[in-house]
This record gives structure tokens, sequence and C-alpha cells, in this order.
């Protein structure tokens, strides 16, 4: 049975989900850390929201986790790389909270160009600030949203109906995108110019981590306010409380921190013009629902049926694409087993070409490199971490689909280079579903990739195979099968050899040293 840990605050009726699947529940929302690193020893699945951390010390010590369920849209929270290394899926919810972030930014807009919050504050102590306390219309105003994904484009549709103007910027995003009438897609220096208000909508990253620091704050119109419900880090928050007490920007309304809880000592807690809430976008009733819903739908489902939905470190997406290419994929697998036991030297490179009626490369070369790594890796191999373990071992790999047409409704060319040169191997699935070999080391061949094979490459003299013959019948060897290949323009030959089970070192030295035998290997699939 499937074992899945809770450490966040989830629904009922999500953990229900989990439950009336059969699977175990382990929900602790409160763990201390050392309550966490046993509890996550035999779990299968992990259930989180923005609470938990996820290290790699966790990841070491979670040996059966499969897949990590982040109920919400920022994974900041978990360590990624050493999921994806550990083989581990991580998925969220990203359009679960969606709405909630969008209508928590408007309302902070909103409030900001009202000075609501000073307007409470200043009743709370007895004063009656109304005429110091004028606002703006959001009317004719420019809002630049920084952030053209769910949310970003959202807050759009509510900010056209307080009927403001929309600059947008977003480097995956062009103007062909959006209605040049409804959203100004411009760069982030106009945006930061011309806006109003702005509005940051994008994940966490090495190039988003202070985005708007003091030189970019100070670009910002005097009048201007800022406001960020994504993540902290985003805007600076020293430069942003020192940009407000000394009158560079007009406002700012942050909901969330670099450090949170939030601090007694943190500098915005003192800044002038500032709206702060604590980590509120997600916080409805609705969004809180339906995200538990979904995650805990997602990590079921993964578990028990290999569906994937929103994976953030898979490759590939679709898996019922991938089930529909499993004849392929096995394939690809053992030709990648059959290319690492013909290397002689660490493999420095791999390149994978797909001809005919396989159209998707990527999932193919993955399934190769499993092959490659099968017999030298010391985690487990699958999609999620294939790549990313061949690339820490420095090995190079490209996948690409051929259009030229070929002898076989479909093909998988596979070439690894090592120090010693490259080696070529290729193989189809015929109408049988069955795999064949089809060219080893450029020569022809039609042999199920199975069982023991010896791979000879000799000259292309009389006598050969019947020595071949002669060796192993004296040896006790059963020959299974005996497929010769040759070249019009080469003066050697090229047989696979199936035999009933391995030759022993003292045989395979005996046939190493006929004069014919230029290279003689023994391969196990």
């Amino acid at each position: 049975m499937y074992k899945v840990l809770v450490t966040d605050p989830i629904s009922d009726k999500g953990l229900a989900i989990i439950t009336d699947a059969g699977l175990e529940l382990v929900y602790e929302p409160a763990l201390s850390p050392d309550e966490l690193n046993a509890a996550v020893v035999d779990v299968h699945g992990w259930v989180i929201r923005s609470g938990t951390t996820i290290t790699a010390e966790h990841l070491e010590l979670a040996k059966k986790l499969q897949v990590i369920g982040r109920a919400g849209v920022g994974v900041d929270n978990i360590d990624i790389k050493a999921a994806t290394n550990k083989g581990v899926l991580v998925m969220n919810m990203p359009d679960g909270n969606t709405i909630s972030a969008a209508e928590h930014t408007m309302a902070l807009i909103s409030t900001l160009s009202r000075n609501i919050q000073l307007g409470h504050l200043g009743l709370m102590n007895g004063e009656w600030n109304r005429h110091t306390l004028v606002g703006n219309e959001l009317r004719g105003k420019t809002l630049g949203v920084v952030g053209l994904g769910r949310i970003g484009r959202e807050l759009i549709k509510r900010a056209h109906g307080f009927e403001m103007k929309i600059l947008g910027y977003d480097p995956y995003v062009n103007q062909e995108m959006f209605n040049p009438e409804k959203v100004k897609v411009v760069d982030l220096d106009e945006l930061t110019t011309e806006s109003d208000f702005i509005s940051v909508h994008v994940p966490l990253t090495d190039n988003t981590r202070d985005l708007y620091d003091a030189n970019r704050l100070a670009m910002m119109k005097p009048t201007a306010r800022i406001i960020n419900v994504a993540r902290g880090g985003i805007i600076n928050e020293a430069d942003l409380a020192n940009a407000l007490n000394n009158g560079v920007i007009a406002g700012a309304a942050l909901d969330v921190f670099v450090s949170e809880p939030l601090g007694e000592d943190s500098p915005l807690v003192t800044a002038k013009n500032i709206l702060l809430t604590p980590h509120l976008g997600a916080s409805t009733h609705e969004a809180k629902e339906g995200v538990s819903l979904g995650i805990c739908e997602q990590v079921r489902d993964f578990l028990q049926e290999e569906k994937l939905s929103n994976p953030i470190n898979m490759p590939i997406s679709d898996m019922s694409k991938l089930k529909a290419l499993t004849p392929f994929l096995d394939l690809a697998e053992v030709l990648g087993k059959i290319q690492f036991q013909l290397c002689d030297d660490p493999v420095k490179s791999v390149s994978v070409e797909c001809f005919g009626n396989i159209d998707d490369a990527k999932p193919v070369a993955l399934s190769f490199i499993k092959g490659i790594l099968s017999e030298s890796a010391d985690v487990r191999l699958n999609f999620v971490n294939a790549g990313a373990i061949a690339e820490d071992r420095g090995i190079s790999f490209s996948h690409s689909y051929n259009t030229d047409s070929v002898s076989f409704s479909n093909l998988i060319m596979t070439h690894v280079t090592t120090q010693s040169g490259t080696t070529e191997v290729a193989g189809s699935v015929f109408g049988d579903n069955h795999a064949r070999l089809v060219d080893i080391k450029g020569y022809e061949v039609d042999v199920r990739p199975e069982g023991v094979m010896v791979l000879i490459q000799n000259k292309d003299v009389p006598g050969v195979i019947g020595r071949v013959g002669m060796i192993l019948g004296d040896a006790g060897v059963n020959i299974a099968e005996y497929l010769l290949s040759r070249t019009s323009d080469s003066d050697t030959a090229f047989a696979v050899v199936k035999i009933d089970e391995k030759l022993s070192d003292s045989v395979l030295k005996t046939l190493n040293e006929m004069d014919e035998i230029l290279t003689i290997k023994q391969l196990a699939v």
C-alpha cells in the first residue's frame, strides 16, 4: 500500500480523496524538524502547501518517495534539483489560486489608491483625516503587469473593469498574443517609467530576484505605487523601504516577503505609505478547497495510475502519449543497454534520431539514456532524472526527428561517442510489436534483442563459422541463432551469435585468439 504524508493544512475533503482511494494517510501538519525527518523515511507521496520546506536532506532520507504535490503555485520551498536527481516528480496546482491572487491584487491596488488603510488606522487612533487622505481614481491610470501568466491575465481582466490602461511585460510573450487596444506589450524599463501602478506576477528565480532594486525603483514615477503578491525577494525589501521613506515612490503593498512570518525588525514595518498583508493571496475558502482537492487527486492518480497533471520537473507531460510509445521506449532502453556494453571507455555524448511514425524523439532519447545508465546509476532511474543524471556525469545528449524516408515504418538510430570513437546501433518495432536490431556498427542485421548475444567481427574468409561452432560445441554451448551480415565494399563480416548461456572468459579468449576474428563482444540483454 502506498503511503502519503501531508505536512500542511489540507481540507477534509482533500484528505478523503487519499483515504477513499485505499492509500495510507499520515496527516501531520505540525511536525518538528526531527519528527519530519523520521516521517519521510517510508512515504511514497508527500503533499505540502507553503508552510513546509523540502530540502535535499529530506529527499536523501525519503528513499521510497515518488511524488511531491504542492497545493498551490510556487515551488520555491522545494529543492527541485535534488528532487529531480532522486527521480521524484514534483507537481503543483497552477490554477487553484489564480482568481484569489488576482482579486487580492486588485483589492490592494484599490486600497492604495484611496488610502483606505491610512483612513482605518487614523480612525482607530481617534483621528478624522478626511481632507488629508484624498485619493485617486483608477479610471485612466496605467497599470503595469510584470508577468503575463495566468494571474497576470486575470488581473488585467479586472483592471479593465476599472477602465485602466494596461502595459504588460513578459520575456516569453510578444504583442501578437494580446489585443494592442487592451494590453500594450513593452520592455521592463518602459513599463516601469510609464506606469502609475506596477504589479509583479513572476516566479522567484535568479533572474527575477531583486528585479526591483533601488535603481529600478528610482525609475518609477514619484506618484506610482508597486504591488507584490507573487514571491518575496522580487522587490528588494530594504531598497523599497528606503524608496518609500524618501519619497521616491508614493506607496507599496506587499503580501509576500523574503522571510515569513515577517519579523518586527523588518524595515518594511516602519516604512511610510506601505500596506502589508500576511500572505493572503491564496487565502480564500474557495482557493484552499480547490487546491486541496486538486493536489490530492493528482497525487492519488500518479501513484495508482501513473497519470500526470501539472508536472514541474517532468520533461514529458502527456503520460497517455508515453503509454502509446511504450514499444519504442522499451526498444530505446534496450538499445541503451546494448550501447553501454559495447563501450570500453566512459561515454562522452549520445544522440538519438527517430524516423517514420516515431514523431516524439524526446521520451525515446530519455529511455535510451535510462538504458545507458542502468548498470551504473546509484539512484532510481526514470524520466524525471535520466537527463539530469546524464548531464551531471558530463554526458551530452541530443535527439531529433528525421522525416527522411527509410526502409522501416519506424526506426531509432543511436550513436554513442567515447574516447575510442562513435558506435552506431539501430532498432525498429515490427508489426508484431516485437523489437528488432536492424543495424550494429553499420552492419545490417535482423535479430531480437534478448538473451545472450556474441557479436563477432571477422575477416570474410571461409571456415570461420565452422571453427566458431566447433569451439562453442566443445565448450558445451548451444547456438540458438547464427546471423551473418556482410557489406559489398568490405572484406569483413559481422555475426550475431545467440546462445543459451554466457560464455566463460576462457571460451571468449579461445575465440579471440582465432586469427580471423578482429573483435568479439558478449552482451546480455
